[in-house]
């Protein structure tokens, strides 16, 4: 009888021969899957790389973006400075422009009243009373006759300054609708007449002819502008006008038709006379009327001011 453990040796063998196949199956299989792996890694591996390369390309694309982007934000705030100085150039301009159209329109208008007062007879506002002179050859650019419903005195024919002639028939109609029955007595007189009449005072008066009577060139009638009224209250007269009811309308309603009183009380050239009226334009005579001062009052610089809006 053999030992036991020359009986059990086969065995033995047999087992190891089974577990070395077994571990060989398993060492087999362990490397195989363990080449699977690295091949599984070895492409994970290429993939990344190709996800980094990918990723690179995408940030180099994405940093050019963005370098293009911070280059077109420089770009545009440099536009818009551009823009804020171009805006504060063309408001410039625009100021420039307006103020130039602004001196275009001033030295039109001053041109336009250049032109304006070259066509109006700078003698009209002047202080003619012992103060300023017209010679013998002056007279008005045009005389119209007044209608001689208006005149006192029965074939008399007096004249007026055209220009004044619908100032004048305005204020003696409005006159006549409110009850007062306005007449003139004398109206327009040449340097000629003037001579005349003031040697006829002369002659009767001798110099107190000096105290209502004016020379040759010194008379308000020779520019066509003045008026002697009267009224039928003194029977066509001047002695006691200042007490009809003709010469209190005046006195309220005057300076409405561009007319004014020269002499009144107390004045430095002439004793008062109520009927004697010269026409110094609307926006004048209001003034006067309003500042309650008289013609031969203002200084003659503020008055010449007056002289573009004389026949407005």
């Amino acid at each position: 009888m053999q030992p036991t453990h020359t009986r059990l040796l086969p065995i033995i063998m047999s087992i190891l021969v089974v577990i070395l196949l077994v571990l060989s199956y398993i060492l087999s299989t362990q490397i195989s899957s363990l080449n699977a792996l690295k091949k599984t890694q070895t492409s994970i591996e290429a993939e990344l790389q190709s996800t980094k390369a990918t990723l690179s390309a995408k940030q180099s694309e994405y940093d050019s973006l963005y370098a293009v982007h911070a280059g077109l934000q420089q770009d545009f705030a440099r536009a818009e400075e551009n823009n804020a100085e171009l805006l504060s150039q063309l408001d410039a301009e625009q100021k420039k422009n307006n103020d130039f159209e602004n001196q275009i329109d001033d030295i039109s208008g001053t041109v336009g009243k250049l032109d304006k007062l070259s066509k109006i007879d700078p003698e009209l506002l002047k202080k003619y009373s012992k103060v300023y002179f017209l010679n013998e050859h002056y007279a008005p650019e045009k005389l119209t006759e007044i209608p001689h419903t208006f005149v006192s005195g029965d074939g008399v024919k007096e004249y007026i300054h055209f220009k004044v002639t619908p100032y004048l028939t305005k204020l003696l109609e409005d006159a006549k609708d409110d009850g007062v029955n306005l007449l003139i007595t004398s109206a327009y007189r040449s340097f000629d007449e003037q001579g005349g009449l003031k040697n006829a005072y002369t002659v009767q008066y001798g110099t107190g002819a000096n105290t209502f009577s004016a020379d040759q060139g010194y008379s308000e009638h020779q520019l066509g502008t003045t008026i002697d009224f009267t009224s039928d209250e003194i029977n066509g007269g001047l002695i006691g006008f200042q007490n009809t009811k003709a010469y209190q309308w005046l006195l309220k309603n005057a300076q409405r038709y561009g007319f004014t009183l020269s002499y009144p009380e107390g004045n430095a050239y002439y004793v008062y006379e109520p009927w004697h009226w010269r026409f110094v334009g609307e926006k004048l005579a209001r003034d006067l009327y309003k500042k309650e001062i008289h013609f031969y009052d203002m200084d003659q610089r503020t008055i010449d001011g007056y002289l573009i809006s004389i026949f407005d």
